[in-house]
This record gives structure tokens, C-alpha cells and sequence, in this order.
């Protein structure tokens, strides 16, 4: 710790996935970035206590604990990192911000609408102390998605007209691929929709300036059982003899309009064989297109309809120069950002505006917006694909022109 600094004391609980990206940026965070705030990772917390204390060594964790409650409770813990599966997240952040700590949750911040509001109620109470929260939306800091907003905001492409968005993967395209916490509705909420479809959610909202009013969805189970894990590792594990039910979604498609009125198409799969990490949008404005796609993750595509006829294409930016967002605590030009960034990133904003006592973006009212999006494609399931429009947005949406 940096003696000249006030510290910020974090707890994170879990410590799987999710907790080694998040450890790997409060570590790096503060070596490449000059920040107000030093952060300390004082202790990480689990189910197992044997468990937990390999991964603190690995990740770098000061101690383990295995009571979450305890924990919160703690006057030595200042920010509360929540990465545990969806069914814990509102219990867990309640208590936190009731606790007068800071909450960061892993995405998406709930598993219900219910759980959504009462949590975005609880930050909002804790706000009037001072106490902030966030949800880690983390593509949003890629430094070519930052860009793509900052040039929709300056007007670059003119007025958005059209939206599309895919997220695609392949980790459970494979029958074999045996079941998780990710396949378990009482878990996780939901599948792809809620897993990767809120990363495109919270990415239109972001880089348009604009929420999802409406929606028209369909869901669909393509694989119903799989077998059950010996063993898990990252994304998938070791399948054992014994099967199990699938209880979520493996793909959400759903059509929708923003609160301009302007259409948009979202796709989310983890069945797409070939698709890695392929989170893709595409924004058609009155003078030109945006065009991003992480498996590219440094580039952002840019085409200009006022170009000369002859001159018209796409220009490919490399955002990796130091003018671009984030990119100057980094490597030289072309040398390139990878996915551990974003959280880096995300830890650099968090810190910042907890030291400037300002609402840290995106805030629990922002995940609300993106889980009430989830609610109303679930709904709109259900009604076998017929609009639902989200109240909130929907009176905006009644005045735009179509």
C-alpha cells in the first residue's frame, strides 16, 4: 500500500471466473494508473476455507474468509466486489450498502426485476451517505466502444436509425459440455439472455445514448440435458456419468425499438460453433455507420456517408493510440488491449468517482434499465413474441417518429 494514500479496503466474494478477472485489475489498476484512492485487497472470501486460501495466494488476497455477512459487517473492509453467481447478488449487495460499504456486482445484477428494484432502492438510499455502487458492465471500457460513443455523441454518424447487436459463443454448442451454475435457472436467472444478452443491452444503451423501449423475443432450449460436472475449470468442466436437466435459455433473439422509435435486433448464443467471444454492434446513423466486434477488440469500424462517392468504404481505426479513451496509461501505439483491460478500466472509474463522492457509471439504476429489458423479452416469450413495452420508456417511445 502506498503510505500517502488513503486506502480502499476491498472484499471480494468469489472467486471463479469472474473473481480472477476482477483480482488481476485491483492489482494492476494502481501500478498503471494514477488513482486517489489506494486500493487494498484485504480479503477474499468462500465457500471453502482450503479453496479460498489457494486462490488468495494465486490472486493476490491478503486473508480468506467464508461468511460473507461477517465480512460486510468489517470496519476494516471499504468496497464490497460481488462475484458470485446472480441468486446471491441481491442479498449480498443489500446488506453491503446497509453496511455503509461500496458495491461493485458482476452483471446482470440480479436475476429478477423484483431483486433489480430493491436493490437500485437500497444504492439510492445509500447514495444519500455517500455510498456508491456500481455494476460491471466492463465492454463499455474497451477503449473502441468508448470511442464509438464519444463520435455517436459528437454527431458523427448523424441520428441513429438502426441498431443491430450479436453476442455469440460456442462453449455450449458441444452436447457433451456438462452442466454449470450457467445452466441453472434458480442460479443464474436466465441463459445467454441474461448471461451475454445484458452485455448487449447495456452496449446499445451506452453507446447510443438510448434505452430499449420495447421488445419482441423469442427463447429457445436447444440442448434440454447435458451431463452432470465431476469437475469444473473456467467456462466448462469434466462430464460425469450421471445427466441433469437445462433449465435456461440457450439462445434469445428479440427484435425492439429505442426511445427514438429506431429499430434494433438483438442475438445472444452460446451455441454458435466457430464464435468465440464474438459481441458484435452495428449503428446506422442519417451520415454513416459504427461497426465494432470484440473478437477485433482494438478496432472500430467507421464509414462516412459525406465522403466524397469516390472515397466512400469503411475506415478501420486502431484504437490504440494515446488520444483514444484509456489508452494512454498503456503500451505504444498498435501494441494492443486485451480482454483483462476492461476490468482494469473499470476499477480506475470506480475509484475515481468514489474519491470525487460522484455516481460511478453504470450505476444500479442503469442495471435496473438492462434487467427490465431481460424481464420484458422473458414476458414477451411467454406471450408467444408479442410487443411488451417497457413502462419506463415507453412514453417516450409513443411520441417518436417511426
Amino acid at each position: 500500500m502506498n503510505g500517502t494514500q488513503t486506502p480502499l479496503r476491498v472484499a471480494m466474494i468469489g472467486y471463479a471466473f469472474m473473481g480472477r478477472a476482477h483480482s488481476q485489475a485491483w492489482r494492476v489498476a494502481p501500478r498503471f494508473f494514477d488513482l486517489p484512492l489506494d486500493p487494498e485487497m484485504r480479503v477474499l472470501v468462500g465457500r471453502s476455507r482450503d479453496r479460498a486460501e489457494e486462490a488468495a495466494r494465486h490472486l493476490g488476497w491478503a486473508e480468506v474468509a467464508t461468511d460473507w455477512r461477517e465480512v460486510v459487517q468489517r470496519d476494516d473492509v471499504d468496497l464490497v466486489d460481488i462475484c458470485t453467481p446472480g441468486d446471491s447478488h441481491e442479498e449480498i449487495a443489500v446488506a453491503a450498502l446497509e453496511a455503509g460499504k461500496h458495491v461493485l456486482v458482476e452483471k446482470p445484477m440480479a436475476n429478477t426485476l423484483a431483486e433489480a428494484e430493491r436493490m437500485t432502492a437500497a444504492a439510492e438510499r445509500a447514495a444519500a451517505s455517500g455510498v456508491r455502487s456500481m455494476v460491471g458492465f466492463t465492454y463499455r471500457r474497451v477503449p473502441a466502444v468508448s470511442l464509438a460513443r464519444q463520435m455517436v455523441a459528437d454527431g458523427r454518424i448523424g441520428e441513429v436509425r438502426q441498431v443491430r447487436c450479436q453476442y455469440l459463443q460456442d462453449w455450449l454448442a458441444d452436447e457433451q459440455t456438462p452442466l454449470s451454475w450457467r445452466t441453472d435457472k434458480a442460479l443464474a436467472g436466465s441463459g445467454a439472455l441474461g448471461d451475454i444478452g445484458a452485455h448487449i443491452v447495456d452496449l446499445t444503451h451506452f453507446v447510443t445514448g438510448q434505452r430499449v423501449a420495447a421488445v419482441s423475443g423469442m427463447l429457445e432450449t436447444v440442448i434440454r440435458e447435458r451431463p452432470r460436472a465431476e469437475s469444473f475449470s473456467g467456462l466448462g468442466g469434466v462430464a460425469g456419468t450421471e445427466r441433469g436437466p437445462v433449465t435456461v435459455d440457450d439462445v434469445a433473439i428479440f427484435t425492439a425499438r429505442l426511445e427514438s422509435g429506431a429499430p434494433a435486433v438483438f442475438e445472444a448464443t452460446r451455441m454458435a460453433w466457430g464464435r468465440k467471444n464474438a459481441m458484435r454492434i452495428e449503428v446506422n446513423g442519417s451520415r454513416g455507420s459504427l461497426a465494432f466486434d470484440f473478437e477485433e477488440m482494438n478496432v472500430l469500424q467507421h464509414y462516412d456517408a459525406d465522403a466524397p462517392a469516390g472515397e466512400q468504404g469503411f475506415t478501420r481505426i486502431l484504437a490504440t493510440e494515446p488520444v483514444h479513451p484509456y489508452v494512454s496509461a498503456w503500451w505504444p501505439p498498435g501494441h494492443g488491449l486485451g480482454y483483462e483491460h476492461g476490468f482494469v478500466h473499470q476499477v480506475v472509474d470506480l475509484v475515481n468517482a468514489i474519491a470525487a463522492g460522484e455516481q460511478p457509471t453504470p450505476s444500479f439504476a442503469d442495471g435496473l434499465a438492462v434487467q427490465r429489458v431481460l424481464d420484458a423479452v422473458e414476458a414477451s416469450h411467454a406471450d408467444e413474441g408479442r410487443l411488451h413495452r417497457i413502462s419506463e420508456n415507453a412514453q417516450t417511445l409513443e411520441g417518436a417518429a417511426r
